[in-house]
Protein backbone atom coordinates (compact mmCIF):
# COMPACT_ATOMS: atom_id res chain seq x y z
CA UNK A 1 0.00 0.00 0.00
CA UNK A 2 1.18 3.05 -1.03
CA UNK A 3 0.96 6.11 1.73
CA UNK A 4 0.50 9.69 0.34
CA UNK A 5 1.96 12.28 1.90
CA UNK A 6 -0.06 14.83 3.61
CA UNK A 7 -0.61 17.76 1.69
CA UNK A 8 0.65 20.99 3.00
CA UNK A 9 -0.71 24.79 2.67
CA UNK A 10 0.63 25.93 -0.92
CA UNK A 11 1.77 29.44 -2.06
CA UNK A 12 0.72 30.92 -5.12
CA UNK A 13 -0.74 33.46 -7.48
CA UNK A 14 -4.84 34.56 -7.68
CA UNK A 15 -6.23 37.90 -8.75
CA UNK A 16 -7.99 39.29 -5.44
CA UNK A 17 -10.14 41.89 -5.33
CA UNK A 18 -9.78 43.90 -2.07
CA UNK A 19 -13.02 46.43 -2.77
CA UNK A 20 -16.13 46.70 -5.02
CA UNK A 21 -15.48 47.85 -8.55
CA UNK A 22 -11.58 48.34 -7.71
CA UNK A 23 -9.13 46.51 -10.32
CA UNK A 24 -7.90 43.36 -9.23
CA UNK A 25 -4.55 42.72 -7.35
CA UNK A 26 -2.49 39.69 -8.41
CA UNK A 27 -1.08 38.65 -4.98
CA UNK A 28 0.21 35.87 -3.54
CA UNK A 29 -1.64 33.71 -1.38
CA UNK A 30 -1.86 30.37 0.73
CA UNK A 31 -4.25 27.75 -0.24
CA UNK A 32 -5.16 25.18 2.50
CA UNK A 33 -4.67 22.10 2.32
CA UNK A 34 -8.29 19.85 1.38
CA UNK A 35 -10.15 19.03 4.54
CA UNK A 36 -12.70 15.70 4.18
CA UNK A 37 -14.71 15.37 1.44
CA UNK A 38 -12.44 18.36 -0.65
CA UNK A 39 -10.17 18.66 -3.29
CA UNK A 40 -7.68 20.77 -3.71
CA UNK A 41 -7.58 21.50 -7.49
CA UNK A 42 -4.35 23.23 -9.90
CA UNK A 43 -6.30 25.53 -12.12
CA UNK A 44 -4.90 24.88 -15.70
CA UNK A 45 -7.35 27.30 -17.72
CA UNK A 46 -10.16 29.80 -16.79
CA UNK A 47 -12.22 32.21 -18.24
CA UNK A 48 -14.34 35.30 -18.01
CA UNK A 49 -18.18 35.53 -17.47
CA UNK A 50 -20.36 38.77 -17.05
CA UNK A 51 -21.35 37.21 -13.87
CA UNK A 52 -17.67 38.07 -12.89
CA UNK A 53 -18.20 41.51 -13.40
CA UNK A 54 -21.46 41.61 -10.52
CA UNK A 55 -18.98 39.72 -8.11
CA UNK A 56 -16.59 42.78 -8.79
CA UNK A 57 -19.05 45.48 -8.13
CA UNK A 58 -20.13 43.34 -4.63
CA UNK A 59 -23.28 41.33 -6.02
CA UNK A 60 -24.94 39.89 -4.67
CA UNK A 61 -23.41 39.78 -1.53
CA UNK A 62 -20.41 42.28 -0.90
CA UNK A 63 -17.97 40.38 0.32
CA UNK A 64 -13.79 41.71 0.56
CA UNK A 65 -11.16 40.32 -0.04
CA UNK A 66 -12.32 37.99 -2.38
CA UNK A 67 -11.61 35.98 -5.49
CA UNK A 68 -13.23 35.97 -8.49
CA UNK A 69 -13.90 33.62 -10.85
CA UNK A 70 -16.49 30.45 -11.74
CA UNK A 71 -15.56 29.20 -15.11
CA UNK A 72 -12.08 27.13 -15.16
CA UNK A 73 -10.73 23.57 -15.38
CA UNK A 74 -7.96 22.19 -13.27
CA UNK A 75 -5.79 18.75 -12.44
CA UNK A 76 -6.81 17.70 -8.98
CA UNK A 77 -3.74 18.21 -6.68
CA UNK A 78 -4.86 16.22 -3.34
CA UNK A 79 -7.96 14.93 -1.90
CA UNK A 80 -9.46 15.20 1.82
CA UNK A 81 -10.61 12.33 3.64
CA UNK A 82 -13.61 10.40 2.52
CA UNK A 83 -13.23 11.48 -1.05
CA UNK A 84 -13.49 8.25 -3.41
CA UNK A 85 -14.85 8.96 -7.08
CA UNK A 86 -11.92 11.99 -8.11
CA UNK A 87 -8.49 11.00 -7.22
CA UNK A 88 -4.91 13.27 -7.67
CA UNK A 89 -4.21 14.01 -11.47
CA UNK A 90 -8.09 13.43 -12.39
CA UNK A 91 -9.06 16.46 -14.63
CA UNK A 92 -12.26 18.48 -13.23
CA UNK A 93 -14.26 21.34 -13.67
CA UNK A 94 -14.67 23.44 -10.98
CA UNK A 95 -18.82 23.99 -10.71
CA UNK A 96 -20.70 26.51 -8.21
CA UNK A 97 -23.60 23.87 -7.96
CA UNK A 98 -23.57 20.00 -6.77
CA UNK A 99 -26.10 17.24 -6.99
CA UNK A 100 -26.85 14.47 -4.15
CA UNK A 101 -29.09 12.81 -6.36
CA UNK A 102 -31.36 11.94 -2.72
CA UNK A 103 -32.77 15.49 -1.53
CA UNK A 104 -36.33 16.80 -2.77
CA UNK A 105 -35.13 18.32 -5.17
CA UNK A 106 -32.87 16.32 -6.91
CA UNK A 107 -35.26 13.76 -6.50
CA UNK A 108 -37.78 15.42 -8.51
CA UNK A 109 -35.86 15.56 -11.25
CA UNK A 110 -37.38 18.43 -11.92
CA UNK A 111 -34.70 21.29 -10.43
CA UNK A 112 -31.19 21.25 -10.36
CA UNK A 113 -31.04 23.50 -7.52
CA UNK A 114 -29.72 21.14 -4.81
CA UNK A 115 -30.32 21.23 -1.08
CA UNK A 116 -27.43 19.32 0.12
CA UNK A 117 -24.89 21.08 -2.63
CA UNK A 118 -26.48 24.64 -3.03
CA UNK A 119 -25.64 27.78 -4.64
CA UNK A 120 -23.77 29.08 -2.28
CA UNK A 121 -23.55 33.51 -1.04
CA UNK A 122 -21.23 32.87 2.11
CA UNK A 123 -18.04 32.85 0.81
CA UNK A 124 -16.93 30.43 2.69
CA UNK A 125 -16.81 26.72 2.56
CA UNK A 126 -19.53 24.12 4.32
CA UNK A 127 -17.93 24.54 7.42
CA UNK A 128 -17.94 28.18 7.44
CA UNK A 129 -14.12 28.93 7.12
CA UNK A 130 -12.33 29.57 3.96
CA UNK A 131 -9.37 27.83 2.43
CA UNK A 132 -7.80 31.08 1.27
CA UNK A 133 -5.93 33.53 2.83
CA UNK A 134 -3.07 36.62 2.39
CA UNK A 135 -0.32 36.10 5.23
CA UNK A 136 -3.12 35.00 7.63
CA UNK A 137 -6.23 37.37 6.70
CA UNK A 138 -9.33 35.33 5.18
CA UNK A 139 -10.13 35.73 1.30
CA UNK A 140 -13.50 34.91 0.70
CA UNK A 141 -14.41 32.44 -2.31
CA UNK A 142 -16.60 33.16 -5.21
CA UNK A 143 -19.41 31.20 -4.67
CA UNK A 144 -17.95 27.49 -4.31
CA UNK A 145 -14.63 28.19 -6.66
CA UNK A 146 -12.86 31.21 -6.89
CA UNK A 147 -11.11 30.00 -10.64
CA UNK A 148 -8.74 32.83 -10.64
CA UNK A 149 -6.10 31.64 -8.59
CA UNK A 150 -3.37 28.85 -9.40
CA UNK A 151 -4.67 26.36 -6.48
CA UNK A 152 -8.38 26.36 -5.36
CA UNK A 153 -10.31 24.41 -2.77
CA UNK A 154 -13.89 23.17 -3.53
CA UNK A 155 -16.09 20.45 -2.19
CA UNK A 156 -15.39 17.46 -4.06
CA UNK A 157 -19.25 17.42 -5.48
CA UNK A 158 -18.67 20.31 -6.75
CA UNK A 159 -15.94 19.02 -8.93
CA UNK A 160 -17.17 16.95 -12.40
CA UNK A 161 -14.46 14.91 -14.34
CA UNK A 162 -13.67 16.17 -17.57
CA UNK A 163 -13.47 14.33 -20.72
CA UNK A 164 -9.89 14.11 -21.97
CA UNK A 165 -11.24 14.93 -25.46
CA UNK A 166 -12.60 18.08 -24.59
CA UNK A 167 -10.16 20.77 -24.79
CA UNK A 168 -9.56 22.89 -22.18
CA UNK A 169 -11.03 26.01 -22.71
CA UNK A 170 -14.27 24.46 -24.36
CA UNK A 171 -14.44 22.67 -20.68
CA UNK A 172 -14.01 25.92 -19.05
CA UNK A 173 -16.62 27.43 -20.69
CA UNK A 174 -19.45 24.59 -19.84
CA UNK A 175 -19.26 25.82 -16.43
CA UNK A 176 -21.62 28.51 -16.32
CA UNK A 177 -22.41 30.62 -20.03
CA UNK A 178 -22.75 28.31 -22.70
CA UNK A 179 -24.24 25.85 -20.76
CA UNK A 180 -26.45 27.57 -19.06
CA UNK A 181 -28.11 28.85 -22.00
CA UNK A 182 -28.20 25.61 -24.08
CA UNK A 183 -29.41 23.66 -21.15
CA UNK A 184 -32.56 26.47 -20.53
CA UNK A 185 -33.98 25.01 -23.85
CA UNK A 186 -34.73 21.68 -22.62
CA UNK A 187 -34.36 21.74 -19.02
CA UNK A 188 -36.09 24.75 -18.22
CA UNK A 189 -38.58 25.07 -21.33
CA UNK A 190 -38.70 21.97 -23.13
CA UNK A 191 -38.87 23.53 -26.75
CA UNK A 192 -41.21 21.74 -29.09
CA UNK A 193 -40.38 21.12 -32.54
CA UNK A 194 -41.61 23.69 -35.30
CA UNK A 195 -41.72 26.25 -32.16
CA UNK A 196 -40.44 30.04 -32.70
CA UNK A 197 -37.72 31.34 -30.47
CA UNK A 198 -36.07 34.81 -29.36
CA UNK A 199 -32.66 35.33 -27.60
CA UNK A 200 -32.03 38.86 -26.62
CA UNK A 201 -28.66 38.65 -25.84
CA UNK A 202 -25.91 37.07 -27.96
CA UNK A 203 -23.09 36.38 -25.50
CA UNK A 204 -22.19 32.97 -24.42
CA UNK A 205 -25.37 32.31 -22.55
CA UNK A 206 -27.11 33.47 -25.78
CA UNK A 207 -25.70 32.05 -28.33
CA UNK A 208 -25.91 28.61 -26.10
CA UNK A 209 -29.51 29.32 -26.09
CA UNK A 210 -29.39 29.78 -29.99
CA UNK A 211 -28.10 26.46 -30.35
CA UNK A 212 -30.18 24.73 -27.95
CA UNK A 213 -33.21 25.99 -29.39
CA UNK A 214 -31.60 24.65 -33.55
CA UNK A 215 -31.45 21.42 -31.49
CA UNK A 216 -34.93 20.90 -30.54
CA UNK A 217 -36.19 21.96 -34.17
CA UNK A 218 -37.10 25.40 -33.86
CA UNK A 219 -38.51 26.70 -36.98
CA UNK A 220 -37.67 30.53 -35.82
CA UNK A 221 -34.74 31.46 -33.87
CA UNK A 222 -34.49 35.39 -33.81
CA UNK A 223 -31.16 36.37 -32.13
CA UNK A 224 -31.32 39.95 -30.77
CA UNK A 225 -28.15 42.26 -29.51
CA UNK A 226 -26.92 45.61 -30.30
CA UNK A 227 -23.72 44.58 -31.81
CA UNK A 228 -23.66 43.47 -35.58
CA UNK A 229 -20.28 41.42 -34.81
CA UNK A 230 -22.57 38.82 -33.08
CA UNK A 231 -24.80 37.64 -36.23
CA UNK A 232 -22.03 35.67 -38.05
CA UNK A 233 -21.21 33.80 -34.70
CA UNK A 234 -25.16 33.36 -34.03
CA UNK A 235 -25.85 32.25 -37.44
CA UNK A 236 -22.77 29.46 -37.08
CA UNK A 237 -24.90 28.13 -34.22
CA UNK A 238 -28.04 28.38 -36.01
CA UNK A 239 -29.87 31.74 -35.78
CA UNK A 240 -32.54 32.09 -38.48
CA UNK A 241 -33.45 35.64 -37.96
CA UNK A 242 -30.97 38.76 -36.72
CA UNK A 243 -32.95 42.41 -34.85
CA UNK A 244 -30.43 45.33 -33.68
CA UNK A 245 -32.30 47.46 -32.61
CA UNK A 246 -30.50 50.07 -32.63
CA UNK A 247 -31.18 50.34 -36.45
CA UNK A 248 -35.03 50.79 -35.22
CA UNK A 249 -34.80 53.87 -32.97
CA UNK A 250 -38.63 54.59 -33.25
CA UNK A 251 -39.52 50.63 -32.13
CA UNK A 252 -38.99 48.89 -29.25
CA UNK A 253 -37.53 45.15 -29.22
CA UNK A 254 -40.51 43.26 -28.84
CA UNK A 255 -42.48 45.30 -31.35
CA UNK A 256 -39.33 44.24 -33.36
CA UNK A 257 -39.95 40.83 -32.65
CA UNK A 258 -43.53 40.55 -33.45
CA UNK A 259 -42.93 42.31 -36.98
CA UNK A 260 -40.54 39.38 -37.29
CA UNK A 261 -43.29 36.84 -36.33
CA UNK A 262 -46.30 38.12 -37.95
CA UNK A 263 -47.62 40.21 -35.39
CA UNK A 264 -48.23 37.53 -32.61
CA UNK A 265 -44.50 37.03 -31.07
CA UNK A 266 -42.86 34.25 -30.18
CA UNK A 267 -43.56 30.91 -28.54
CA UNK A 268 -40.39 31.11 -26.31
CA UNK A 269 -38.51 33.90 -25.45
CA UNK A 270 -34.82 33.98 -23.67
CA UNK A 271 -34.23 37.14 -22.10
CA UNK A 272 -29.94 36.27 -21.57
CA UNK A 273 -28.42 39.96 -20.49
CA UNK A 274 -29.64 41.28 -17.34
CA UNK A 275 -30.86 44.56 -18.54
CA UNK A 276 -33.74 46.11 -16.38
CA UNK A 277 -35.71 47.74 -18.75
CA UNK A 278 -35.34 44.06 -21.39
CA UNK A 279 -37.60 42.12 -19.06
CA UNK A 280 -40.57 43.33 -20.12
CA UNK A 281 -39.25 43.45 -23.49
CA UNK A 282 -38.95 39.74 -23.06
CA UNK A 283 -42.43 39.29 -21.80
CA UNK A 284 -44.25 41.16 -24.77
CA UNK A 285 -42.12 39.70 -27.54
CA UNK A 286 -44.21 36.37 -26.42
CA UNK A 287 -47.15 35.13 -27.66
CA UNK A 288 -50.42 36.27 -25.30
CA UNK A 289 -51.95 32.91 -23.72
CA UNK A 290 -49.11 30.94 -24.91
CA UNK A 291 -45.47 32.41 -24.12
CA UNK A 292 -43.06 31.22 -22.01
CA UNK A 293 -40.08 33.63 -20.87
CA UNK A 294 -37.02 32.50 -19.28
CA UNK A 295 -35.19 35.07 -17.38
CA UNK A 296 -31.35 33.99 -17.62
CA UNK A 297 -29.15 36.90 -17.55
CA UNK A 298 -28.65 39.14 -14.42
CA UNK A 299 -27.60 42.85 -14.29
CA UNK A 300 -25.89 45.25 -11.36
CA UNK A 301 -29.16 45.95 -10.43
CA UNK A 302 -31.08 43.22 -8.34
CA UNK A 303 -34.85 44.36 -8.97
CA UNK A 304 -36.80 45.82 -11.97
CA UNK A 305 -40.33 46.71 -12.45
CA UNK A 306 -42.66 44.61 -14.16
CA UNK A 307 -46.08 45.23 -15.83
CA UNK A 308 -48.39 42.64 -14.57
CA UNK A 309 -51.19 43.11 -16.96
CA UNK A 310 -49.30 41.20 -20.03
CA UNK A 311 -48.53 38.12 -17.57
CA UNK A 312 -52.32 38.24 -16.56
CA UNK A 313 -52.77 37.57 -19.97
CA UNK A 314 -51.59 33.90 -19.83
CA UNK A 315 -47.91 34.21 -20.63
CA UNK A 316 -45.02 31.82 -17.88
CA UNK A 317 -42.64 33.33 -16.66
CA UNK A 318 -39.51 31.25 -15.38
CA UNK A 319 -36.37 31.81 -13.70
CA UNK A 320 -32.83 29.68 -14.34
CA UNK A 321 -29.81 28.78 -12.70
CA UNK A 322 -27.12 27.46 -14.75
CA UNK A 323 -30.05 26.20 -17.38
CA UNK A 324 -31.38 23.83 -15.64
CA UNK A 325 -28.94 21.72 -16.01
CA UNK A 326 -27.46 19.12 -12.98
CA UNK A 327 -23.91 18.43 -12.83
CA UNK A 328 -23.76 15.01 -12.51
CA UNK A 329 -27.42 14.12 -14.75
CA UNK A 330 -26.95 16.58 -17.65
CA UNK A 331 -23.74 17.99 -18.09
CA UNK A 332 -22.37 15.14 -19.51
CA UNK A 333 -24.91 14.90 -22.17
CA UNK A 334 -23.89 18.03 -23.89
CA UNK A 335 -19.99 17.57 -22.77
CA UNK A 336 -20.95 13.91 -25.15
CA UNK A 337 -22.22 16.60 -28.00
CA UNK A 338 -18.87 18.90 -27.77
CA UNK A 339 -17.03 15.42 -28.25
CA UNK A 340 -19.07 14.56 -31.31
CA UNK A 341 -18.46 18.17 -32.46
CA UNK A 342 -22.34 18.52 -32.79
CA UNK A 343 -21.50 21.77 -30.88
CA UNK A 344 -18.47 23.72 -31.93
CA UNK A 345 -17.06 26.24 -29.00
CA UNK A 346 -14.23 27.85 -30.88
CA UNK A 347 -16.53 30.17 -31.90
CA UNK A 348 -17.06 31.46 -28.87
CA UNK A 349 -13.12 32.34 -27.71
CA UNK A 350 -12.60 35.49 -28.53
CA UNK A 351 -9.99 37.03 -26.41
CA UNK A 352 -6.97 35.85 -24.36
CA UNK A 353 -5.12 36.88 -21.38
CA UNK A 354 -2.63 35.52 -18.34
CA UNK A 355 -3.96 35.94 -14.60
CA UNK A 356 -1.23 38.48 -14.34
CA UNK A 357 -3.41 40.58 -17.08
CA UNK A 358 -6.82 39.90 -15.56
CA UNK A 359 -7.89 43.57 -15.96
CA UNK A 360 -7.25 43.72 -19.48
CA UNK A 361 -9.76 40.79 -19.98
CA UNK A 362 -12.31 43.10 -18.02
CA UNK A 363 -11.44 46.25 -20.88
CA UNK A 364 -11.73 43.10 -23.68
CA UNK A 365 -15.53 42.33 -22.17
CA UNK A 366 -16.21 45.28 -22.98
CA UNK A 367 -15.61 44.92 -27.00
CA UNK A 368 -18.35 44.84 -29.26
CA UNK A 369 -16.90 41.63 -30.56
CA UNK A 370 -16.18 39.97 -27.05
CA UNK A 371 -17.85 36.37 -26.25
CA UNK A 372 -15.56 34.77 -24.15
CA UNK A 373 -12.55 35.82 -22.63
CA UNK A 374 -9.77 32.78 -21.76
CA UNK A 375 -7.32 33.05 -18.78
CA UNK A 376 -4.61 30.95 -19.38
CA UNK A 377 -1.73 29.55 -16.42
Amino acid sequence: MTISPIPGVITCKAAVLRKSGEPLEVEEIQVDPPKSSEVRIKMLCASMCHTDILCCNGLPVPLFPRIPGHEGVGEVESVGEGVTHIKPGDIVMPLYLGECGECLNCSSGRTNLCHKYPLGFSGVMADGTSRMSVKGEKIYHHFSCSTWSEYIVIQANYAVKVDPRVSLPHASFLCCGFTTGIGSTWREADIPKGATVAVLGLGAVGLGAVKGAQQKGASVIIGVDINESKKQKAEAFGMTHFINPKLFSDKSVSDLVKEATGGLGVDYCFECTGVPNLLNEAVEASKVGLGTIVFIGAGLQKSGELNYIPLLCGRTIRGSIYGGVRPQTDLPIIVEQCVNKEIDLDQLISHEVTLAEINKGFEYMKKPDSVKVVIKF
